[in-house]
């Protein structure tokens, strides 16, 4: 068996893995990275870059539309040419997979191919090699949540569906989250019946109840179908290639070509021996402290959507976790701490809804709150583009005037969003939003009647 030592072992070469390991052999460390899957990591091949093609392809045909009798004629000739998107898509994921490899070696990283496990406090293998490291960094992201059920085997997951070249005449989502969101309102645009089951009461429960409920609403006007409170029982093959899925309490839902998972993810954690160099864990990932080292193990850090460092799993946060990993490991001793500010989060639906800060029942409990909110599907910048979806919701703390939580619904949601994360990093406040000249007529220029 061969052995080799180094002075840092990344697991995973998603955004926080790449980002440690270049820093890292830049500073003249000897680095090697483990990788079980192609090299790239979630966002660049199977999440946030490839889904937002998809998106982008609903958004215009969902603009083609609504401009219909407004500024085009002959829309309904317009459709989503589904294997061209599938080909499109692969110009952005597949120079990854060629390129990213190589340019980490070609800066100095060593690079393995296969399933990590750890052997000892400080020590990987990967197939018949065994390597050692001082440092180890566990960046090997996030898995779909498994499904006990009758059936299972049938579910497509996310990264698969992003592979299929041709869509059935009935798409069924589980869960109610942005994944499963974001692909249907794509899928539904295409023409195909999309029906969303979700185990809870609503949908996208990590953004605002009632600009959620809005957005539901539209998403039914499209074509798309819900079904909540719905406790999946099983999943049986029909002989003609559909599928029907049954439920405890609830009619079964028939005639299904494709079943996609959208009902969460898990840290991709469980195959890699933890026990064995006490890394303390649970089903929220690896436990870190400020710095993201492992309280149970000095040699080991976590970064990314493996990390039970208590924020969203999202591909900023792991940047910036990888940014103090990097700092820490550089620099013993200097305890530095992430400093995510407000982290605002999107779902790319057609219109977005996004937020950051707090909920209005979570600003509510501690503070005497403001809330700032409107419809604003008759105002100028959202009729300018046909819409007819879109509102807000600003959380403004009495006292203070410091902005608790914005959330938003509507074209421009995904950029406009920003500036209120920016907004609270830098504890700016309502009123100084308000003070401020805005590019007219923009999406953003809205804020300052927002607040």
């Amino acid at each position: 068996m061969k052995q080799h030592q180094f002075d840092l072992i990344v697991l995973g070469s998603g955004p926080a893995g790449s980002t440690v390991a270049t820093k890292m052999v830049e500073a003249g460390k000897s680095v090697a990275m483990i990788e079980s899957r192609e090299f790239g990591g979630t966002c660049a091949l199977r999440g946030c870059n490839p889904k937002k093609v998809y998106a982008n392809a609903g958004e215009i045909i969902d603009l083609a539309r609504r401009s219909e009798g407004k500024l085009i004629t002959g829309s309904g000739e317009i459709k989503i040419d589904w294997r061209q998107l599938l080909e499109f898509k692969k110009q952005f994921t597949e120079p990854v997979v060629n390129n990213k490899e190589k340019s980490l070696q070609d800066s100095g990283i060593e690079t393995f191919h296969g399933a990590a496990k750890f052997t000892g406090q400080n020590q990987i293998s990967v197939g018949n090699t065994v390597l050692s490291a001082n440092r180890i960094l566990v960046a090997t992201g996030a898995t779909p949540t498994k499904i006990d059920i009758s059936g299972s085997e049938h579910i497509t997951t996310s990264d698969d569906f992003l592979e299929i070249a041709e869509l059935p005449e009935h798409v069924v989502f589980i869960g109610g989250g942005y994944i499963s969101m974001e692909f249907a309102h794509v899928v539904a645009r295409c023409g195909t019946k999309v029906t969303v089951i979700e185990r809870e009461s609503r949908a996208l429960s990590g953004f605002d109840a009632d600009l959620a409920k809005q957005l539901v609403d539209y998403s039914e006007r499209i074509g798309i179908q819900f079904r909540f409170n719905a406790a999946l029982a099983g999943i049986d093959a029909d002989g003609d290639g559909t599928y029907r899925l049954t439920f405890n309490g609830a009619p079964s839902i028939d005639d299904v070509g494709l079943i996609v998972h959208g009902a969460g993810r898990m840290p991709n954690i469980g195959d890699l021996g933890l026990q064995t160099a006490n890394v303390a864990h649970d089903r929220n990932g690896i436990a870190v402290d400020k710095t993201l080292k492992s309280p149970t193990n000095d040699h080991v850090y976590a970064a990314g959507d493996c990390a039970a460092s208590g924020v969203p799993r999202l591909t900023p946060c792991a940047n910036e976790e990888a940014r103090i990993v990097v700092k820490n490991l550089l620099k013993p001793g200097s305890e530095s701490h992430a400093d995510y500010g407000a982290i605002p989060k999107v779902a790319f639906t057609t219109p977005a809804i996004a937020a950051v800060g707090l909920s209005e029942k979570e600003a509510t409990r501690s503070s005497d709150v403001d809330v700032r909110a409107d419809d604003t599907s008759s105002w100028g910048s959202v009729r300018k583009t046909g819409d007819t979806v879109a509102g807000y919701k600003i959380l403004i703390d009495k006292k203070t005037d410091q902005i608790l939580g914005a959330h938003l619904l509507g074209p421009g949601a995904e950029e406009t969003i920003n500036l209120f994360a920016m907004a609270m990093k830098f504890n700016l406040t309502a009123t100084d939003l308000k003070s401020m000249l805005f590019a007219f007529p923009t999406f953003a220029s809205d804020v300052r009647s927002m607040v």
